[in-house]
């Protein structure tokens, strides 16, 4: 146990038992190791509330007192109790439950829950219990690396199929083969390289989403290596100044991109890419702080950092991304497909239900869902709770395994997709890769509803407004690299493939 203190006045701090805490059995506290296991609920003392004892917790609980422990060095807060102020009542919690995440034999991650609230009142007896739960991140891990490699080698079975199939219809004549029964992706190699709809979209959505991986990478590693975290407003300073310095990544990626589609314009192009994510983040952040100042919270952002913000768009990020998007289309806009567009598009079959892109776009992220459900959590405890995220280095390990699996679900829909003799694989590799933030943002509601005690226009608006724009830009992140992926598979397979 370390200290006690004030909630509102993080200065003023105590020793956790200034408080008439009972200390258990041992008279006497000192650093002591003990197995970690499923520990069930155990009661380690009782105290009864005479007079001074209750005045003590009440003063406690109405100055909304907090505490801080360690457990493995890894800090830990609480609360001491909350107040019905309705019926002006005061409760302590008795109960405090801890979850230990570790890797090996060392814990990585510890999240405490008080429970069990009593009453505070002259002659109380008050038993304090606790009990402690884990979870292997090692398991989830190997259960994904599982899943991967299970798809992976479903997909490659089926391609070798394929593969033999149109080996042997190359050996037929003419007359042959067209007696036999063509189907699958063979059959759309002259359409699926032709650009997708609206491709000054999709190549500012994918240029973006370059960009924010980069970010992402670089903002995680800095906060590895320097404790970003440890200076308030730190972070969120030095992923605007590397978002503003890797705008020529936006223009490179989006811009060669466009012109490999056969874009004309652009400049429009090149617009459309440097504002989409600073419109999108300024356009709700600018709504949300002008509810702030009208409910006079301290969330609201002072008018200079907003001229500021639209200042660094303006005169670093445009022009950092017309540098880039010249690169891009000099560099690397020139079309270099494996196979020839035909001048027609074909017409695409009807295919069962399951089989169409909007059925597929949804399915494409549940997996990868499930890859970060338990990192979400404690991000979104980080972002809403009153606590300090710590652990980065198991940040990059799960998106890491947050991309290699968007990867290889986007590439197994493309594949049936295409084998369905649809060519439509551009915008669903994308979206169905995207699908995964809309997940994120449905556990964001259940989380705003039974894990946090938000309340009020404000609030509500705060909370979902911040939540849309974070799962945005996670499915801008996700779609981006599920269709790079994607178009690699397609480039390969259409490659190795002897097309007439």
């Amino acid at each position: 146990m370390n200290t006690v203190g004030p909630y509102h006045n993080r200065q003023e701090t105590y020793s956790y038992f200034s408080l008439p805490f009972c200390v258990g059995p041992k008279e006497k506290i000192s650093h002591y190791h003990e197995t970690l296991d499923a520990i069930a609920k155990t009661p380690y003392c009782e105290i009864e509330l005479n007079e001074v004892r209750l005045k003590t917790f009440v003063y406690a609980v109405k100055n909304h007192y907090w505490y801080q422990m360690y457990i493995d060095d890894l800090p830990i807060w609480g609360i001491v109790g909350e107040i019905d102020e309705a019926n002006d009542v005061y409760y302590i919690w008795t109960h405090k439950k801890f979850d230990l995440g570790y890797n090996g034999n060392q814990i990585v991650d510890v999240n405490l829950t008080s429970e069990a609230r009593l009453k505070l009142e002259l002659g109380a007896k008050i038993k304090f219990t606790y009990e402690i739960h884990w979870f292997s991140i090692f398991n989830s891990f190997m259960m994904v690396i599982f899943l991967v490699g299970l798809v992976s080698m479903i997909l490659m079975r089926t391609l070798r199929k394929d593969y033999a199939r149109y080996s042997k219809d190359e050996e037929m004549d003419d007359m042959e083969r067209d007696l036999g029964d063509e189907y699958g992706w063979k059959q759309v190699h002259g359409d699926v390289f032709r650009p997708p709809s609206h491709p000054m979209l999709f190549s500012a959505l994918v240029g973006s989403g370059y960009q924010m991986l980069t970010v992402t990478f670089l903002v995680i590693l800095l906060a590895i290596v320097g404790e970003l975290y440890t200076e308030r407003g730190s972070m969120v300073s030095i992923a605007i100044f590397i978002y503003a310095a890797t705008s020529p990544v936006n223009g490179y990626f989006g811009g060669s991109l466009y012109a490999r589609m056969g874009g004309k314009v652009w400049i429009r192009q090149m617009m459309l890419s440097a504002l989409l994510l600073p419109t999108l983040v300024c356009g709700t952040a600018f709504f949300i702080n002008f509810i702030a100042i009208y409910y006079h919270a301290s969330r609201a952002i002072a008018f200079t950092i907003m001229l500021a913000v639209i200042c660094i768009c303006t005169f670093v990020i445009l022009p950092l991304t017309l540098v880039g998007t010249v690169l891009g289309r000099n560099l690397a806009g020139q079309p270099n497909y494996p196979c020839r567009i035909n001048a027609v598009p074909r017409p695409i079959p009807e295919k069962k239900w399951f089989m169409e892109p909007l059925v597929i776009i949804p399915l494409g992220g549940i997996l990868p869902f499930g890859s970060i459900f338990i990192e979400m959590y404690f991000i979104f405890t980080s972002f809403w709770a009153y606590k300090i995220y710590y652990v980065y280095g198991f940040m990059l390990l799960v998106f890491l395994i947050l991309l290699v699996v968007v990867m290889c679900v986007t590439i197994v829909c493309a594949y049936f997709l295409l084998n369905a003799e649809d060519y439509r694989w551009q915008w669903t590799s994308f979206l169905a890769a995207a699908s995964t933030s809309g997940y994120v943002y449905v556990y964001a509601t259940y989380y705003f509803f039974f894990k946090t005690k938000m309340y009020g226009f404000f609030q509500t608006t705060f909370y979902f407004g911040y939540m849309a724009l974070f799962s945005a830009t996670l499915g801008i992140m996700c779609g981006t690299i599920g269709y790079v992926g994607t178009s690699k598979f397609v480039r390969k397979i259409y490659s190795t493939v002897k097309i007439d």
